[in-house]
């Protein structure tokens, strides 16, 4: 039996026993923050299981899940996976033990035809009622009915004596047994070896207490059940297959594995990279990319690990294998198909990275290893890590074949410290830390249309606790009753709105807009005076920054039109912020925009807004919406109804933000950056309006004094001037028609700023090149005069009327005719003085050190400097101290010499 049959039995079983059928949710759960990704099929039913939001009482769903916990089993044993499906069937206070357990039995048994022989039970040793249950009602013999304890069969494990405190229960688990062939072989063999015989494929758990601070277990009102089954599991046992990767669902991806690394390749190896890739692939398509945080961590490891299982390769080769994961998947997750290529140009282009990383940091790290071939210390593995950007990973793998030790601990240590810097450095700041369980107490409330609106203030909270009284400078979230229907909430990229809440004497702003299970927080600051519980209030909108960021929020949508109509329907949006002062939108692409694309992007979406069109937002069903075609958020899940944004024939999405109802009210667009943020995802910043109008000023007034600077140079002809003045004083007479300026002004004021600036260019360098040409008989002279400290060659001298510029060309100059020395040149520029160090490389192992040079004479001409070990260089504003800074740097070499 097929794995995609084995998905539908299961259910249609459970859809059969009046169980609502839920699409799985994200791997990267949107509503939960304190999860990674989702890890179990009960995740997206938080809020059911506690009490809150049922709209249904039966569930059942198969879930995408990812676990990392177990990411050096893979591969390892038949059924460790990062990335798997899980079957589950849920109830919300409605049926339990009975009915869940009298359901998995006949579902295993006759839907699956499992012979009842090969099923035994486990069961925690306290729950006499699930005992009862298999022995009597399903009539399991008791001797395939195993008692185990807590740590096996209670959920949590171990909760009655360790806790967490909150919902836990027993649990039951149905195993299959392959029978005494496999594994040990041993006669008293049982659930509790684990030599693969007997294998857990499903769990039934059985939420029925809540755990005190005092150990103690009540018995919850409203009992729950939570299942699960891995796909992969059962498919393995259905196909009678011992390793889950053996199964249908990787066959066909671990024979393009062979195609791609040969057949002598271990089975191993295959599995992790067929698991990780999968992985990878399922993620990216969520919105997950590789990068160096959170779940993007996680997926530029998992795509490392398996790049390094075909390493031998030298070049990408993941990427050709996500059109046969796609092939076994696209039916149950269509989404997969319509992304493929985008997939697999994010794995390429990050295999590419791996491999220039690898090919840059091996020679450093061999050497490493030559010098002590048994062990490696920690601040070295912190300098390939830290400095080089090689994956740890790679460090213990190589370290482990060639049976060298290495500081970890030493090691973390540095990397905490590290951390701990980065994170002081961090401006980062968060004023509110919001807690949707804080609210939970408080009634839902009448939602009007009123503004501005005559108010209770209900619920306060500050600092986590809930407080009756409020006074000047506190922060603090409200809810009052009645609520305005008008107040926007943050939601999808959109900042929430802002406004006031005043009494007679005493003032508040609204600063932020945040909503939880229909109630509207809001997040405020008060200003003067002071409020109290039970005050009644009078809070108004903002509405001018409502309408700007309604401006900007529309402009998001007509920019990504754009984008996909230059760069290719391949563009989606993977993220977005909109607030009243600009727009920033993440989009697919693996190429930064050129300036072409840039300005065609910009062009399209001003005569969009010049044609004056309607905006219509209505509410459908999700199906109606994708068959109108509407574009919905990359990585974002939708209920069964949404809300479709339509400008005119341009635009159509899903989305819940403020926006205007003409586009003539955005007025203008304006970009006003580009950026690459992930791998495969680039970064839109746009302005709108009165401040794109005002930054195209900026810009113009930057531009018309820098050409008119550069129209100064003596080499620019009278024609070339003459050319220059025509173009500025057209800028200053049409600076406010913005879109002559974008269309004709633009392009030929770059194409004047681009000649002047080469034209400068070119007669710098030109300077440059005669200065140190006439300099460089001086240098010659300073060769000749070398000096020794010690058994140390020092070269030193001062130009005079020399920029730094040509100073580094002269000592560089000087340190390759002179070999092994040190270099130590000043230039004098008027007042102005600079100072160049070079040291030779083979002179570090003596203690010097160009830096340290510097920064011990530095202060001899009134300045600071900087660099590294082998050049360094500093500037002052007393040029009489240079020759007194060189002597003293022969001197330091000396005393180096002899202490060497």
């Amino acid at each position: 039996m097929r794995a995609s049959e084995i998905r539908k039995k299961f259910l249609n079983f459970f859809k059969s026993k009046e169980h609502t059928i839920v699409e799985s949710d994200l791997l990267v759960p949107k509503n939960d923050p304190t999860l990674l990704f989702t890890g179990a099929g009960m995740n997206q039913f938080k809020e059911q299981f506690m009490g809150k939001n049922i709209t249904y009482k039966r569930a059942a769903s198969c879930q995408k899940c990812m676990r990392t916990a177990d990411v050096e089993n893979v591969g390892k044993t038949p059924r460790h996976h990062t990335f798997f499906e899980m079957l589950g069937n849920f109830s919300f206070g409605d049926y339990f033990k009975k009915d869940a357990i009298t359901w998995g039995w006949d579902f295993m048994t006759k839907e699956m035809s499992i012979p009842e022989d090969r099923l035994w039970i486990s069961v925690y040793k306290e729950d006499e009622e699930s005992y009862d249950i298999w022995a009597k009602d399903i009539e399991v013999p008791e001797e395939r009915i195993v008692r185990l304890g807590a740590k096996d069969n209670f959920w949590p494990a171990n909760a009655p004596s360790e806790g967490p405190n909150g919902p836990c229960g027993p649990c039951s688990e149905i195993f299959y047994d392959w029978g005494k062939n496999v594994g040990c072989g041993k006669a008293d063999c049982s659930l509790e070896c684990d030599c693969g015989r007997f294998v857990e494929i499903w769990n039934l758990v059985f939420t029925e207490f809540e755990r005190k601070p005092d150990g103690c277990l009540d018995p919850l009102p409203n009992k729950n059940i939570d299942t699960g089954m891995g796909l992969e599991r059962i498919a393995s046992v259905m196909q009678n297959v011992c390793t889950n990767f053996e199964t249908d669902i990787f066959e066909k991806v671990n024979s393009r594995i062979r195609e791609e690394l040969g057949d002598g390749i271990f089975s191993s190896d295959i599995y992790v990279v067929a698991d990780h890739v999968r992985a990878a692939v399922f993620a990216i398509c969520d919105g997950v990319s590789p990068s160096n945080e959170k779940q993007g961590y996680v997926i530029r490891k998992l795509i490392r690990r398996a790049y390094l299982k075909g390493s031998f390769k030298e070049k990408p080769f993941l990427f050709n294998i996500v059109p046969s994961i796609v092939k076994v998947f696209k039916e149950e997750y269509p989404e997969l198909d319509e992304k493929r290529e985008h997939i697999a140009a994010i794995i390429e282009e990050e295999e590419k990275r791996f491999v220039d990383t690898l090919r840059s940091t091996m020679p450093i790290f061999e050497e490493m290893l030559t010098k002590d071939p048994k062990n490696l210390e920690g601040d070295k593995i912190f300098k390939l890590v830290d400095t080089y950007g090689m994956p740890l990973e790679v460090i213990q793998s190589i370290t482990r074949d060639r049976g060298i030790d290495i500081d970890l601990e030493d090691f973390e240590r540095l990397m905490s410290d590290r951390k701990e810097q980065s994170r002081k450095g961090s401006d980062i700041t968060c004023d509110f830390i919001f807690k949707p369980d804080d609210f939970d107490g408080v009634p839902t409330p009448e939602n009007v249309d009123e503004m501005p609106l005559d108010t209770k203030l209900e619920f306060i909270v500050k600092n986590g606790n809930v407080v009756n009284i409020l006074n000047e400078d506190d922060r603090a979230e409200i809810v009052t009753l009645p609520q305005s229907a008008r107040l926007y909430a943050e939601s999808g990229g959109q900042v929430g709105d802002t406004g006031t809440i005043i009494v007679p004497g005493a003032k508040m702003d609204i600063v932020n807009t945040i909503e939880t299970n229909g109630k509207k927080v809001l997040q405020v600051v008060v200003k003067k005076g002071s409020f109290k519980k039970g005050d009644t209030v009078t809070l108004d909108l903002d509405s001018e920054k409502k309408n700007r960021t309604a401006k900007n929020h529309t402009a998001t949508h007509l920019l990504q039109a754009a984008l996909r109509q230059v760069l290719g329907e391949q563009v989606k949006q993977s993220g977005s912020f909109v607030n009243d002062k600009r727009l920033r939108f993440d989009f697919t692409y693996m190429k930064k925009l050129t300036r072409s694309e840039f300005i065609k992007v910009e062009d399209i979406v001003n005569g969009w807004i010049n044609e004056e069109t309607d905006v219509r937002k209505e509410v459908k069903t999700l199906d109606e919406a994708k068959a109108e075609g509407a574009l919905s958020f990359f990585g974002e899940k939708y209920g069964n109804e949404v809300r479709v944004i339509t400008v005119g024939s341009r635009s159509k999405e899903l989305c819940g933000g403020t926006h205007v109802d003409n586009t003539k009210e955005i007025g203008l667009v304006k970009i006003t950056g580009e950026s690459s943020i992930a791998s495969g995802i680039r970064r839109i910043e746009a302005v709108t309006n009165d401040t794109a109008k005002d930054h195209v000023k900026d810009v113009l007034s930057r531009m018309i004094g820098e050409i008119k600077e550069l129209s100064k140079n003596p080499d620019i002809s009278q024609e070339e001037k003459k050319a220059v003045d025509i173009v500025t004083d057209k800028l200053v007479v049409d600076a406010a028609v913005v879109h002559e300026f974008e269309e004709e002004i633009r392009p030929a004021l770059l194409e004047k700023l681009e000649k002047l600036r080469k034209a400068e260019k070119q007669r710098k360098k030109t300077g440059q090149n005669e200065a140190f040409n006439e300099a460089r008989q001086r240098v010659d002279e300073f060769l000749k005069k070398r000096v020794k400290a010690g058994k140390i060659n020092v070269i030193s001298g001062v130009l005079e009327n020399t920029n730094v510029q040509v100073l580094r060309s002269a000592a560089t100059y000087l340190e390759k005719k002179a070999g092994s020395s040190v270099v130590i040149l000043g230039g004098r520029e008027g007042e102005k003085a600079a100072l160049i160090c070079i040291v030779s490389a083979d002179l570090l192992e003596k203690g010097l050190n160009a830096k340290e040079l510097i920064d011990a004479v530095a202060g001899e001409i009134s300045g600071g400097g900087g660099g590294k070990p082998l050049f360094a260089q500093a500037g002052g504003t007393d040029a009489s101290g240079l020759e007194k800074a060189i002597d003293m740097a022969k001197e330091l070499i000396l005393e180096k010499e002899q202490s060497s």
